[in-house]
């Protein structure tokens, strides 16, 4: 009788801990509020990329009328 490698048996385990894992409402769940988590901090990277240079821009305002005062 022809038996079946153990690399056969060790995928098959893995493609079951797969649809276990997405199977899970919990693990679903999790996924989404990293993705959920990853969007804002994006977002919040980009707007204080926005903001820096209008603040530099008032601090060097600031700085150069203190100079002259």
């Amino acid at each position: 009788m022809f038996r079946r490698p153990n690399c056969f048996y060790r995928e098959n385990n893995v493609i079951k801990l797969f649809r276990k894992v997405f199977a899970e409402r919990r693990a679903a769940t999790a996924i989404e509020y990293g993705l959920i988590a990853a969007l804002i901090a994006v977002a919040a990277i980009a707007a204080m990329q926005g903001l820096g240079g209008k603040v530099k821009k008032t601090f060097e305002n600031v700085s150069s009328n203190m100079k002259v005062s």
